[in-house]
């Protein structure tokens, strides 16, 4: 049986919570017997692996290699990931490189099947790295269970930080977060952006989030968020935002305050 995270309420409370008793919630869940097996069948078996197609054919293999990049689902298109695996990344016109969503990307060049890559299966070091990565994306995807606002904010404490320590010049970091989900779901929200928001055009966007941002933190630029302590800025503003709505939907304002303020 896995071990399922405990969240005694949402919002802000819930995080803190978490945040306080996630070491142990955390070992608890990764020495899982589920959780243990399907790790050590990972890395039993990864070094094996020669090809993409090897790869997809294995479902176990396979769900812990998209897992560790939050892209389990696409477990079952096999065709798909196949396709992003043997182009690689290395060709501008590589599937990955035409997607938006960067995970891809980052899911093909861990592999190395594509021109002109060295295969990195055999690397035990690599792969123990993606057989982590799964484990932690498993946990959050248990905690999403509970809370998806949870979730989001603990796929950003790493994400997003990661993201505002890139190379990558400053439009560049806004356009990967809007290819990642969950940090669009999270900044769209932190942000008071309508769900509308989406179909503007793209350039659009990128003033909007920029001026949005601007207001909240003084500063558009997401290299801001290389500190932790203005990642925890944000994740308490995205939280609050977020129970606010929740809460409206059932009951008045002035309850709605009460909570709040009972969270701080």
């Amino acid at each position: 049986m896995t071990f399922q995270p405990v969240i005694p309420s949402g919002g802000i409370v819930g995080w803190r919570f978490l945040q306080r008793t996630y070491v142990g919630q955390f070992q608890s869940f990764s020495s899982s017997a589920v959780n243990e097996r399907e790790t050590k069948y990972f890395l039993d078996n990864i070094g094996k692996i020669q090809s993409a197609k090897e790869l997809v054919s294995d479902r176990r293999l396979l769900q812990v290699a998209l897992g560790a990049f939050g892209l389990e689902g696409d477990v079952e298109n096999r065709f798909f990931i196949q396709k992003i695996l043997e182009d690689g990344t290395q060709a501008d016109d590589a599937l990955s490189n035409r997607l938006a969503d960067k995970r891809y990307r980052e899911f093909s060049d861990a592999f190395g099947f594509g021109p002109g890559a060295v295969r990195k299966t055999a690397l035990a070091s690599n792969m123990d790295q993606i057989a982590q990565a799964n484990l932690t994306a498993r946990f959050e995807i248990a905690v999403g269970a509970s809370d998806e606002t949870i979730r989001i904010s603990l796929y950003a404490q790493r994400e997003l930080s990661d993201l505002a320590k890139s190379a990558s010049s400053a439009d560049t970091k806004w356009f990967d977060l809007m290819g990642l989900p969950p940090l669009r779901s999270m900044m769209e929200t932190a942000l008071g952006l309508p769900s509308s928001f989406a179909q503007l055009d793209i350039d659009k966007q990128l003033v909007e989030f920029k001026d949005r941002l601007l207001k909240l933190t003084g500063s558009e630029d997401l290299a801001q968020f290389s500190n932790p302590d203005s990642v925890e800025k944000l994740t308490d503003t995205y939280l609050a935002r977020s129970q606010i709505a929740q809460l409206q939907n059932t009951i008045s304002p002035a309850q709605t305050a009460l909570i709040l303020l009972g969270a701080v």
